[in-house]
């Protein structure tokens, strides 16, 4: 009964669970709850003892004293940079000049005038006699090196020296094939009656037709635009061609223009069989040998390199055997100018923008009197980069910005030159950085080859060449004829082993530390993370320049979140950049590797905050080719028209509608035909 009455007091009155039995504390727990009772009561009496204002002023120290912006995201999480251990290699050098003169040529006096105190370069000294000589050549040379003249000068010496003088409505005596729509011009004033033209992409045909009409003494085409002419164009004709001049081959070959270059050689030579030919390169390519075996006649090969024997030689199918690709890219040595100095800079993908844009400052703005090109791998890319520099590193954020191809601010301009552009933008882009004198030109490799800008003292490599040959003559914008010039090629540390392959073909290149090129932010104030009581630093403290690093990161990356427009164009950029990387030739695969690449790391580098969603390494809609679109189920159980039904369908679509006898037909057969 005891224990009966014990468990009716436990149990609580209606129906409710149990209470539970309190525990009792144990020692241990009493000292704990008193120490931190202390603790509670010395901080509260501290916080009560100071006024509030003192109060809140140390908080705001306290949050001055950590600023906004952190580096870690910029500077961590980034891959080692290896340290290239190799040896110097013996660079293949051509000396440019030699001691004679033009005046010892046999030329004319309009043409030696003015160059009487210049000296002959030496593919000029090599070349303009045996031209003169009427023989057909094979010219290699490195890029800069003068070899326009080499031909222009035999050209023109021929051209005007003809016993019945060149009428213009003859028609083309000689015809000048080259890569690119940018082409100079040949040295013609003092000879009125030998008329010029150009017949290039991007213009209209109706006004090159109407100057071949008038009649072209020298026509200078790209081949793919020549080739539409010769299909389309009635009046154009070769019955009086005796020149043929093919210059940068390899470029042209590596364009794809193959095929039409065999279009017009056979168009030539269903016209006039005998003429001189000259072929010109600045590498000795499978392509280049097997298009010379075609076009060439015997001809005179012409090699400037210190390597190869500077005396003339006939150029033999023995010696001049095709070999394979891969043996041809590893076997050949490519001759660099003299007084051109290489260089190379490793930079984790996440600080590829801020680098460029911090060798740009340094080189442009606080040296001056540099002109720079910077080379990158897509359209897109260019447009991107060139907004973006204009709108951050120029001060164009608040200002707009004006229609004009080129902006500058702040001593810094920039100019943008790529295949997508019309034909009067690149011309006049073309000019203006030819005619200035310092500047920064955003370009893809159309102006790698065949363009003669002076006075460029940077040639930056933004995004690795396909090949070797492809680096020499993106390098040959720069010091050319003997001028100095430097180039930069930006790498990343999976890419390491390219310096290698350089080095391989005895082209010798030198490391910048990446240190070294952001340390340049410390003389723009812009990007200083403004503190509180804190003297101005002269030095390049690291913390510091990280610290503008990353303020310049923040200043892109908030441009480029400014607006969805500018969002989805970086994102198009990263797209067209991806696109390229998983282009490079299989022999490079194990250096640029699309799977070595970290989306996240190189959406930093486009100023993009994360990595895109649903983004590969598709072709962008400039690339792609256009395929059909997918037919809906419902079009697919649709019968698909057979012959007789659409030769009816292209007659009422084309017929004016006087035709009633077509009509009658189609009426009839619509009759007899069942339904479904």
């Amino acid at each position: 009964q005891q224990a009966k009455a014990v468990k009716r007091k436990l149990q609580p009155p209606h129906g409710n669970p149990p209470l539970k039995r309190k525990r009792r504390p144990s020692i241990n727990s009493f000292k704990k709850c008193a120490t931190e009772a202390d603790i509670r009561e010395k901080g509260s009496s501290a916080q009560k003892s100071l006024p509030k204002k003192q109060l809140t002023d140390n908080r705001n120290e306290s949050q001055k004293s950590k600023p906004f912006i952190k580096t870690s995201s910029l500077f961590k999480n980034n891959p080692d940079i290896p340290e290239i251990h190799r040896k110097a290699v013996q660079q293949v050098q051509e000396n440019v000049f030699t001691t004679d003169s033009f005046s010892q040529l046999d030329l004319h006096p309009h043409l030696v005038s003015g160059r009487k105190a210049v000296c002959l370069e030496i593919v000029q000294k090599e070349t303009i006699p045996v031209l003169l000589q009427g023989k057909d050549a094979l010219v290699r040379s490195q890029t800069g090196s003068g070899k326009t003249l080499a031909y222009g000068i035999p050209l023109v010496q021929s051209l005007q020296g003809m016993k019945s003088k060149i009428q213009r409505s003859d028609g083309p005596y000689a015809l000048i094939l080259v890569p690119t729509r940018e082409v100079g011009g040949l040295f013609l004033n003092p000879f009125a009656w030998i008329v010029p033209g150009v017949l290039m992409g991007g213009e209209k045909r109706k006004s090159e037709k109407a100057r071949l009409r008038k009649g072209i003494n020298i026509l200078i085409s790209t081949p793919g635009r020549l080739v539409d002419h010769i299909k389309s164009t009635e009046c154009i004709h070769f019955r009086h061609t005796q020149w043929l001049i093919i210059d940068e081959a390899d470029r042209i070959l590596d364009l794809g223009f193959e095929k039409d270059v065999a279009v017009i050689l056979n168009a030539l030579n269903a016209e006039r069989e005998t003429r001189q030919n000259v072929l010109l390169s600045a590498t000795l390519t499978e392509g280049v040998t097997r298009l010379a075996d075609i076009s060439l006649n015997d001809p005179v090969s012409i090699s400037i390199a210190d390597e190869t024997q500077q005396g003339l030689k006939p150029a033999s199918k023995m010696d001049r055997e095709p070999s394979s690709s891969s043996n041809c890219m590893e076997q050949e040595n490519f001759a660099v100018p003299e007084k051109l100095k290489q260089y190379f800079v490793m930079v984790p993908s996440k600080l590829r923008l801020v680098t460029l844009a911090a060798f740009i400052l340094e080189k442009c703005k606080f040296e001056k009197h540099h002109k720079m090109i910077i080379f990158f791998s897509s359209c897109e890319q260019v447009e991107f980069h060139y907004e973006l520099l204009v709108k951050v590193l120029s001060g164009g954020l608040e200002s707009e910005q004006p229609e004009h191809p080129s902006v500058s601010f702040a001593h810094l301009q920039f100019l943008r030159l790529h295949g997508s552009m019309e034909q009067e933008e690149r011309t006049e882009v073309f000019q203006e950085f030819l005619k200035s004198k310092t500047g920064v030109l955003l370009c893809t490799d159309v102006a790698a080859r065949g363009l003669d800008l002076p006075q460029v003292t940077w040639i930056v490599q933004y995004n690795a060449p396909a090949s070797p040959a492809e680096y020499i003559h993106r390098i040959g914008r720069t010091a050319r004829i003997g001028c100095h010039g430097n180039s930069l090629l930006v790498l990343a540390p999976s890419e390491a082993e390219y310096v290698s392959l350089l080095a391989s073909h005895k082209i010798n290149v030198s490391e910048i530390k990446m240190e070294k090129v952001l340390s340049s932010l410390m003389k723009d104030d812009r990007f200083r993370l403004h503190r509180p009581g804190r003297k101005k630093f002269c030095g390049t403290d690291p913390q510091e320049v990280r610290e503008r690093a990353t303020v310049l990161q923040t200043k892109f990356e908030n441009y480029v979140h400014s607006s969805e427009g500018t969002v989805r164009w970086a994102k198009k950029a990263l797209q067209s950049f991806l696109c390229a990387y998983a282009t490079y030739p299989r022999n490079l695969k194990h250096i640029f590797h699309i799977k070595s690449l970290h989306l996240g790391h190189v959406a930093k580098s486009f100023g993009l905050r994360d990595a895109p969603q649903n983004l590969t390494a598709l072709p962008t809609a400039g690339s792609r080719k256009k395929t059909k679109p997918k037919p809906k189920r419902s079009d697919l159980l649709k019968k698909t028209p057979g012959k007789h039904r659409l030769a009816e369908i292209l007659r009422s679509e084309y017929s004016s509608g006087m035709d009633t006898g077509v009509s009658k037909v189609r009426k009839k057969k619509n009759k007899q035909r069942k339904p479904g």
